[in-house]
């Protein structure tokens, strides 16, 4: 496997196909001069730890000191190489031409692109996972290097040479585009709410994990599709180990069967429930100004005010001059615009009328002037920054709408969430975003006195805190506390130890107050190990510390899967079949109609066109062209779809 980046998750990727995955790993990295962060893994410590088992293996072979030997690397090893720029030679001293898959992880998309387009040129069957963040671009980018692979492949067979690439490691070569902050943003959003769920999204349908407390006496708990996991028994307790990656009896559980969630007294669920996507997705058409933000509270209550005058005059002329109600009212309204002729010889009740009529007339004039001018300005600010309404509560505060904040900002939106932006950069590229969806933004440094105070801190129910800098965020955690010391907090930390120390910390001084701290290449990081194993990763969900995976696969080829039933292929603990995709062979699995396939629950699956069948009976046999969705936990994935290593001997 090759990675190449230059931050956080480049590491945190090799580190994930090395520690779960058993892989041999080639980072690709800027020279540490032009690192701006030191990097999460030693890069000096993991070149002489290879170097060292390279230099063992080639003198036990009898090749003595010379240059390590490719073939020879252990699993799990790690070659650290520096260059600036990610040119062919560079690719080829890497290993391009030999590797299984290759992970172009840069911050710039552009980089990404280059590379990409260099290595399928060297190595028509490497597998490619590309981190963009332009999704648009990236489906163009993953048609146009598929194209390209099953080109130069048809060539090459038809040569009769199939290539010394990986094909003879059982992988197929493919594109995968992936977004960082995309892969982040569900998880990052439901950390925020209460009471809402952590989502990934699939072919038209949102899977929905949502945490439940535990039942009651005489209660019995909603399992919703399925049971996922069961949570710490400490989760609620400041003083436990919340969040631990324990595996013993009292830390999460993920996949558990059903005696152990019903021997799990005391302890909340997470439960897997399933949504429409369309149905709460903010339309992203043309904006329209609302009614009521045309005038203003005061204008409003002083047209109320006109209003009652009128009513008034009105009633006090019927009873002066003794008219009918519809004529007295007439005869108000000419006074009250002045186009009434003079009371001259009426009696002196209808002559003091008129004169309070014309005075009320006169009133109206710049409040009809004001309204107008209100009016004129409101439909000339529709496309600008809304701000925080006065009356707003209960809302999130979202700090930084960068790369990372936008994505949240739009998963916020389709949950219909209610979110006030705060951003210092007047070009931030979500501003765009959120005057479209008629967000309110505050433009200010967050670390300013008055700026979370206009976000209306004090009245929030939960501030999440994205910016790029470590040291903001946590100083607008600090702030927001202060203000209001129940606020939900949850950040996005660089450092994975200073993340844990912030988060002891503010856990112990503030008990009764949730306090979360993410780090996105943490949530990332397995989506991009995935796809580089071969595999569709779909999302990923956390449950506390540990991290949950939903990935697509074809069912040929894995024993553990094919010809079982569902209940069979059940593994507590590793993976769990969720749905079968029934789109992908026109709805029928050897002449058997989808109908029969789901059951009952077929017709909820079907749910958006999305071609997923939820609620499989536990008797279904898959079969080899089946294509399911499953849950599994990171080494339960592993180990379902790690690819065959050859022998040692052939090593």
């Amino acid at each position: 496997m090759v990675v190449a980046g230059d931050d956080a998750l480049a590491h945190r990727l090799a580190a994930e196909l090395r520690g779960v995955y058993g892989e041999r790993v080639t980072l690709v990295v800027p020279p540490t001069q032009r690192s701006v962060r030191p990097p999460v893994v030693g890069r000096a410590r993991a070149s002489t730890l290879f170097d060292r088992m390279s230099a063992a293996v080639n003198r036990a072979a009898g090749n003595g000191e010379g240059p390590p030997n490719r073939t020879a690397e252990p699993a799990g090893s790690e070659r650290v190489l520096e260059a600036a720029e990610l040119t062919e030679s560079v690719l080829a001293e890497a290993g391009v031409e030999r590797a299984a898959a290759l992970a172009l992880v840069h911050d710039d998309d552009e980089t990404n692109i280059r590379a990409a387009l260099t290595a399928r040129r060297l190595n028509p069957r490497l597998r490619l996972v590309i981190r963009l963040y332009n999704r648009r671009l990236g489906q163009h980018i993953e048609e146009l290097l598929d194209q390209a692979s099953a080109l130069a492949m048809a060539v090459a067979d038809g040569e009769g040479d199939g290539g010394a690439g990986s094909g003879g490691l059982g992988f197929d070569a493919s594109t995968t585009v992936l977004s960082d902050a995309d892969t982040a943003a569900p998880a990052l959003a439901a950390t925020a709410v209460a009471g809402t769920s952590k989502v990934v999204q699939t072919d038209g349908l949102m899977l929905r994990a949502v945490e439940r407390p535990p039942p009651g006496p005489g209660e019995v708990a909603d399992p919703g599709l399925c049971t996922l996991a069961l949570l710490s028994a400490t989760t609620n307790d400041p003083a436990g180990a919340d969040g631990s990656e324990s595996s013993g009896s009292q830390g999460p559980r993920l996949l558990p069967d059903e005696r152990a969630v019903a021997a799990a007294t005391g302890r909340g669920t997470v439960v897997l429930e399933t949504v429409s996507y369309a149905a709460s997705a903010p339309s992203a058409g043309r904006s329209v100004v609302p009614f009521g933000s045309l005038l203003s509270r005061r204008l409003r209550w002083s047209f109320a005010g006109l209003v009652g005058c009128v009513v008034g005059l009105a009633v006090a002329s019927m009873v002066v001059t003794g008219e009918p109600p519809l004529q007295a009212t007439y005869l108000t309204l000419l006074d009250l615009f002045a186009i009434n002729n003079p009371a001259i010889g009426e009696p002196i009740g209808r002559q003091i009328l008129q004169l309070f009529s014309g005075l009320v007339g006169l009133l109206l004039l710049p409040v009809l002037l004001a309204a107008v001018l209100e009016a004129l300005g409101t439909f000339r600010s529709g496309s600008a920054l809304r701000k925080p309404p006065r009356g707003l509560s209960g809302h999130v505060v979202l700090l930084g709408v960068g790369k990372i904040g936008t994505r949240v900002l739009t998963r916020l939106r389709e949950l219909n969430i209610p979110v006030v932006c705060v951003e210092a950069d007047p070009e931030a590229r979500g501003l765009a975003l959120a005057r479209r969806l008629r967000v309110p933004v505050v433009l200010g440094d967050v670390t300013q006195e008055g700026v979370l105070e206009a976000a209306k801190i004090h009245r929030a129910h939960a501030l999440l805190a994205l910016t790029s800098a470590d040291t903001t965020n946590l100083e607008a955690a600090l702030y927001a506390r202060g203000v209001r010391p129940d606020l939900r907090v949850v950040l996005r930390l660089y450092d994975d130890d200073f993340a844990t120390a912030v988060y002891r910390t503010l856990r112990a001084a503030h008990p009764q107050a949730l306090t979360r701290s993410r780090s996105v290449s943490h949530l990332a990081a397995p989506a991009f190990a995935g796809a580089m194993m071969g595999r569709q990763i779909l999302g990923a969900i956390p449950v506390e510390r540990r991290v949950l995976l939903f990935a697509a696969i074809v069912v040929g080829g894995h024993p553990q899967l094919e010809g079982r039933t569902v209940g069979e292929a059940f593994r507590a603990g590793a993976w769990r079949v969720l749905a079968l995709d029934t789109a992908a062979s026109g709805g029928r699995r050897g002449g058997e109609p989808v109908s029969a396939v789901g059951g009952a629950g077929s017709g909820a699956g079907e749910r958006g066109g999305s071609g997923l069948v939820w609620d499989l009976p536990s008797t279904y046999v898959l079969r080899a062209e089946d294509r399911v969705v499953l849950a599994a936990t990171r080494r339960g994935l592993a180990e379902l779809l790690g690819r065959r290593r050859r022998e040692s001997a052939g090593t």
